[in-house]
């Protein structure tokens, strides 16, 4: 453990084993898994994910088609979230890392393809807008690498907290799920260290990715981004009464 418990990371703990609603758990629950599944494409509103995790179903009435792995990973990734609150104190692991994954992707269509690893790394090639990533061969030493690097340092800040998200997404380890785990990872790390975590909100993702591609040449795309997100999470932490 890097710090002492946080008040948000206690609150965390303590709200997610009462099942509260209109809490802090019950908000970054909803925030988190609402922007990050959409801006991979989920087509759910914030009301249905809402609904989700509320009541277990959609709830609202839509002209449109419901995706099913749409709903099924917005219940997943309910469950990795809160996975990363269990895991918060401990030091970041690749089994946590493919755990994520797996628990993101179970009972989606993908799990169903013979060539599709669900909880481990990719078998075949990917690219992430438009760049080439690691092969699929380099990825588990790649993956070591990035962790031990990052383990090595006891105290972690928010540029080594980005830093390392970059160079996962980069590697891109799994076939589908990279962003959204990578996301997860960042939040985790955050709560960790004794860093205000943030949520990327759809309306930040150019932003984002503008941050991601030009990381290592102008930081402070992605350094801003992130900062931007922060300050709305404190707001959000204020309106709680809790401090940070």
């Amino acid at each position: 453990m890097e710090e002492h418990i946080t008040p948000l990371l206690a609150a965390l703990h303590e709200q997610k084993e009462m099942k509260m609603k209109g809490c802090i758990y019950h908000k970054t629950q909803i925030d988190l898994t609402y922007n990050s599944n959409h801006i991979e494409g989920s087509r759910l509103t914030h009301d249905q994910t809402r609904y989700i995790f509320e009541t277990n179903t959609i709830g609202v009435n839509t002209d449109e088609t419901v995706n099913v792995n749409d709903i099924i990973e917005t219940v997943n990734h309910f469950r990795c979230i809160d996975l990363i609150i269990d895991k918060a104190e401990e030091q970041l692991s690749e089994e946590l890392v493919k755990t994520l994954h797996g628990i993101l992707k179970s009972g989606t269509s993908d799990s169903r393809k013979d060539w599709f690893a669900v909880g481990d790394y990719k078998r075949l090639p990917n690219e992430v807008g438009g760049e080439k990533t690691c092969k699929p061969e380099r990825v588990q030493e790649s993956m070591l690498r990035l962790i031990e690097n990052y383990n090595s340092k006891q105290q972690h800040t928010l540029e080594d907290i980005l830093d390392f998200h970059v160079r996962f997404e980069k590697i891109h380890p799994f076939q589908d799920g990279n962003g959204r785990v990578g996301r997860l990872v960042m939040f985790k790390e955050c709560l960790r260290s004794g860093v205000v975590p943030f949520i990327i909100t759809d309306e930040l993702k150019m932003f984002y990715y503008r941050g991601l591609r030009e990381w290592g040449h102008i930081d402070g795309y992605l350094t801003d981004t992130c900062l931007s997100a922060q300050d709305s999470y404190k707001a959000i932490l204020d309106y709680f009464r809790i401090k940070y």
